[in-house]
């Protein structure tokens, strides 16, 4: 497999190991909706927010999505477009030190992206799917890092997102991006017989459109298809539903195209069938009845599935329903203009707030595609929130539960566009018209978390800092020694945080055991041991201070960890 070499990768290929355990501190001033909707945006730099992360999520998240400076070396500093910006500058002399003066803009993108990746690795399922968006400019070496990092056999697609032609372009009209797509374990979609599909565009403006036709007429079916069929004609190429118009006809069941009913390469079988009115003899298919046997066709017919002629001189069709084939396979190339995004973020801000903001209506897509109702997805450049806005959107229209975690470098962006985006389309805005009126839109549902980053869990002593809960350091220890994080429903309310593979992980801290007095019930004796909560296997236990005779710690099958010595820290 072809490798990549740049100036500063050794300093950063192991360097997602030396960033420290940070806790995250929640703001409320900036939050809304349901607060325990289990939705985060994160302020901060993503590299430390991802490692925060990793206890509670590593292996959780069934969908990644990023849109990372797309590095067009434009000096001045955009924040999807460029990696000139003081704190990436700032962190790359601290990190790959004076070599860092002879980096190239590309050097500098891939030593960004380089640690980034490699943590949000860690957090896709073996089920789950990263997508990042890209252009030209770092496509090859993006390309390259991921085969290395995800392996070139997980691979899914580089999709092709075609937007608006740029009329000022000098030589040719450049007017896509690409969205690289891999998959934690792509044998392991296979193997699971794992299909991607997304709901049709313009089903549901067909659907209504019916509803309306059947109040007005009610079981006159024929004129409900006779006016379907003007319906269709009164719609422009560019709508959604028109690429449907061939199921143009209505029964009580539901809108249907009249299918073929002969045998899929011809050489069916072929056997009488009676027309339900004539009763003679109807005209076979030349390839044979699609359905083998008589008694599988008579089924049909008594299903009301077959539709036959005004008399046995026409050869029936199967009635092939929009609602049995609602989901389609996800395109490679998708054809949406980016300023219709612009345009809605200028509409909800009633301003322009960020440049070139992602499509959520694309993105909602894509999510569609890959996730269940309960699942997360995870954007580490959240940028305006176009991630998290799909996530809501996608939740009202198959009533789900998905969460969403967005992390945002720039505090400014993270408060006054990211999280008040998310305020707007959770609650409800006004959206001023052409004529100045206001129109109002209703709110999404839903609610978020706003964090920052606080202090790492451990100082520069590496001992435990002062105000760490026995929760957060019950989740740093048990991730540390596991390399899996607590179950969600974890009570930890007593020593015993959890167990794996044959082990049982207690926790002595913060009086768990109910002694509030300095170190009370934190250091472990003979006392202590007989009030732990029993488990017949080997047990780790984390404490101040072992007083317990080497001789009982051995019968018991008990390994000791000091309190901070012995707990990994990064």
């Amino acid at each position: 497999m072809p490798t990549l070499n740049w100036i500063g990768k050794e300093a950063v290929e192991k360097h997602h190991l030396e960033i420290p355990y940070r806790l995250l501190e929640y703001d409320d001033t900036y939050s809304t909706g349901d607060l325990e909707s289990g939705n985060l945006l994160i302020q901060g730099d993503n590299l430390h927010a991802l490692k925060a992360l990793l206890p509670y999520y590593t292996g959780k998240i069934k969908c990644i999505y990023i849109d990372p400076p797309y590095n067009t070396g434009e000096e001045k500093w955009r924040y999807n477009d460029n990696v000139n910006s003081p704190e990436i500058k700032k962190w790359l002399n601290e990190i790959v030190g004076r070599e860092g003066d002879d980096l190239t803009r590309h050097d500098k993108w891939l030593c960004m992206m380089y640690p980034r990746l490699q943590l949000l690795s860690k957090f896709l399922r073996r089920d789950g799917v990263i997508f990042i968006s890209i252009d030209d400019n770092e496509y090859a070496n993006l390309k390259l890092l991921l085969d290395n990092i995800f392996g070139t056999q997980n691979m899914l697609a580089s999709l092709i997102w075609e937007g608006a032609l740029k009329n000022d372009s000098k030589f040719i009209s450049v007017s896509h991006d690409y969205i690289l797509c891999y998959a934690k374990s792509k044998e392991h979609l296979r193997v699971n017989k794992t299909k991607w599909r997304t709901r049709k565009e313009g089903i549901d403006e067909i659907y209504n459109e019916v509803e309306k036709l059947r109040q007005k007429y009610g079981e006159d079916y024929d004129q409900i298809s006779s006016e379907l069929q003007d319906w269709y004609k009164s719609l422009s190429k560019n709508h959604s539903a028109w690429q449907h118009r061939h199921y143009k006809m209505v029964d009580k069941v539901g809108v249907f195209f009249p299918g073929d009913i002969s045998w899929p390469g011809g050489n069916g079988p072929n056997y009488e069938v009676l027309h339900p009115i004539s009763k003679q003899p109807v005209k076979q298919p030349k390839g044979g009845w699609r359905y083998a046997k008589y008694e599988t066709m008579l089924d049909e017919m008594k299903k009301g599935k077959i539709l036959f002629g005004e008399d046995e001189n026409k050869v029936p069709n199967v009635k092939r329903y929009l609602h049995e084939t609602e989901g389609q396979v996800l395109p490679s190339v998708i054809y949406k203009d980016r300023r219709s995004a612009m345009q809605r973020l200028r509409s909800l801000f009633d301003s322009d707030v960020f440049e070139n903001p992602k499509d959520e209506e694309v993105l909602l897509k894509l999510f569609e595609a890959v996730t269940n109702n309960n699942d997360i997805i995870l954007d580490s450049f959240a940028g305006s929130g176009t991630s998290a806005h799909s996530v809501l959107k996608l939740n009202q229209l198959d009533e789900g539960e998905r969460k969403f975690i967005s992390i945002e470098l720039e505090e400014d962006i993270a408060k006054n566009v990211t999280a008040e985006r998310l305020k707007r389309v959770i609650n409800g805005y006004e959206v001023k018209k052409q004529n100045g009126t206001l129109e109002k839109v209703e709110g999404l549902g839903g609610g978020f978390r706003y964090c920052k980053l606080a202090e790492p869990l451990f100082d520069q002593f590496g001992n435990v800092r002062d105000g760490v809960t026995f929760k957060q350091l019950a989740y740093h220890i048990f991730f540390s020694e596991t390399g899996v994080p607590l179950k969600e429903n974890s009570r930890l309310n007593t020593p015993l945080i959890g167990k794996y593979k044959g082990k049982a992980y207690y926790l002595l801290f913060n009086g768990i055991l109910g002694d509030k007095t300095v170190n009370g019930g934190n250091v472990l004796t003979s006392k202590v041991l007989e009030a732990l909560p029993k488990y017949n296997g080997e047990k780790i236990i984390f404490g101040m201070a072992n007083r317990v005779s080497a001789n009982r710690l051995k019968k018991e099958q008990i390994t000791f960890k000091q309190i901070p010595v012995e707990i990994k820290t990064s």
